[in-house]
């Protein structure tokens, strides 16, 4: 029987260094040789500036970057907020122009993929206004990285016309990070989960969080927190909780409020294209990256659609696996995983519940791959060993490109391997129908590997996918080359399928 291979259909989606976004630039706070700070130094620099200067300045800055970010002037002024406090008896004297070009020298421009973009997601798209009958509206999410390798989340859409042909819309030219608010509430009993596997406490997460109620919002914890003092507690006769020392209690509190912050919400505003958003770390556990974003539009039991994404949150040191939900690509959502399979990073979430539980692909050893069940979309546990290296082309280690396609013999899950020379190649296997604990299928040699001209990149020897599309007989599988661009395959699923099962 004849091989079956992913055959490259295009086009190449390349980084552009000129997509950019606004971040807040605050000089260090070491001393300088005076007495005072760097940022203190350089405020005392701009105070000085004449008048008769400022407006001068300003205009420059609005001449070279209003056509590039929306919403400039709102954004200095936020800035100017960051470093305001430091000004002193002169600030009520400060005209506005001066105070955005405050807010402008605590502000620079960051390219998201000034040095990488890779592993793409890709999903059906709620909004298919706008195109032919013969069109199909897609949404890629795809893996931006830029400046001290810090990973976010950026937006594509392209159109499939007819069975084979892809492209991708227009990009829009000013990018936005959207606005972070807390959850509308965090649940208790998950919440103290979380932080027992993060390390925290036990005593100390209990004197915390028992006054709070099952359901909490972030202004109860902060008034549980502003309860707990070193003195407080620890003059307590009775000392209920034990805890044994004032670092402890500081430690687990720092914990609970990373843990805190780490949910949140992100609303992009709705004038803004799709391919304008990107979702930049903004909470503490993911200070250097979100990584690997695994798309996938999921029906429940009643109907209603939902997309979901894992991705791991990487703040340097650990790795935080975390849930986006989003109904609209506005307003997205992001909640910490718990349990003892949600470890390390690779986890997809199927694309509807099977047996009445949602199921899960997990890889919490590293290397090999499961599955889990969960009554609980955020808590997984009790994973199964579902595969492991087999191949001379694995046997480092294998784990999913993206969330299992649902097809009339099977789940389908896009697999990759990692071989000699840390290679990355693209396989597949196939799970049951109804129990995806068990393989039926198998393609016992690589869908997709690195040809001559994709060998070089940010990462060498590398093609990844975090996400396959079924369309009619096809499988469209988008893919990352060497972490330095994005490639689209097609191949055909009934032959796929056939070859997995022969």
């Amino acid at each position: 029987m004849n091989k079956v291979y992913a055959k490259r259909i295009g086009p190449i989606l390349s980084p552009n260094r000129g997509r950019v976004i606004i971040k807040p630039y605050l000089p260090g706070e070491e001393i300088a040789l005076s007495s005072d700070s760097r940022a203190a130094l350089l405020l005392q620099r701009i105070l000085a500036i004449p008048e008769s200067e400022v407006s001068e300045l300003l205009a420059s800055v609005f001449s070279n970057f209003t056509s590039r970010h929306r919403g400039l002037e709102d954004i200095l002024e936020e800035h100017f907020g960051l470093v305001c406090h430091q000004i002193g008896a002169e600030l009520n004297g400060l005209s506005r122009e001066r105070r955005l070009l405050i807010g402008a020298y605590c502000t620079h421009e960051y390219s998201v993929e000034g040095a990488a973009l890779f592993n793409p997601s890709i999903v059906i798209a709620p909004d298919q206004s706008g195109i032919l009958p013969n069109q199909i509206r897609v949404i890629l999410s795809v893996r931006a990285t830029g400046e001290g390798h810090i990973s976010s989340i950026e937006f594509r859409t392209a159109l499939l016309e007819g069975e084979a042909a892809f492209h991708f819309e227009s990009q829009g030219s000013q990018l936005v990070t959207g606005r972070k608010t807390p959850p509308p509430y965090y649940e208790k009993d998950r919440f103290r989960a979380k932080l027992a596997e993060l390390g925290a406490d036990g005593a100390t997460v209990a004197y915390i969080t028992d006054p709070l109620a099952d359901h909490f919002v972030l202004a109860d914890l902060d008034h549980a927190l502003a309860q707990v003092t070193t003195m407080a507690h620890l003059g307590d006769p009775a000392n209920t909780h034990k805890i044994e020392t004032a670092q402890v209690l500081i430690k687990t509190t720092q914990l609970v409020r990373q843990l805190a912050a780490s949910n949140y919400v992100t609303t992009f505003p709705p004038e803004s294209s799709l391919s304008e958003r990107v979702m930049f770390p903004a909470g503490p556990r993911e200070t250097k990256g979100m990584e690997d974003a695994r798309f996938v539009r999921f029906v429940d039991d009643n109907g209603e659609v939902t997309y979901y994404a894992t991705y791991t949150a990487y703040d340097g040191t650990e790795i935080l696996p975390q849930l986006i939900e989003t109904h609209d690509f506005v307003t997205f959502a992001i909640s910490s995983l718990t349990g003892s399979a949600a470890k390390n990073k690779g986890m997809a979430l199927f694309p509807r519940k099977i047996g009445g539980k949602y199921v899960m692909l997990s890889r919490k050893d590293r290397e090999n791959l499961h599955v889990c069940y969960s009554d609980n979309l955020y808590t997984w546990n009790d994973a199964t060993e579902l595969d492991h290296p087999q191949h001379p082309w694995e046997l480092v280690q294998i784990g999913n490109c993206g969330s299992p396609i649902e097809t009339a013999a099977g789940w389908l899950v896009i697999t990759h391997g990692v071989g000699p020379m840390r290679r990355y190649v693209i396989s597949a296997i196939l799970l049951d129908p109804n129990d995806p604990a068990i393989v039926v299928g198998r393609l016992p040699y690589p869908l997709l590997e690195p040809n001559e001209s994709e060998r070089d990149g940010y990462v060498p020897n590398v093609v990844y996918s975090c996400g396959a599309l079924a369309h009619g007989d096809n499988l469209i599988l988008p893919y990352g080359i060497s972490d330095g661009a994005i490639g689209v395959s097609l191949v055909s699923l009934s032959e796929l399928l056939v070859a997995m099962t022969s």
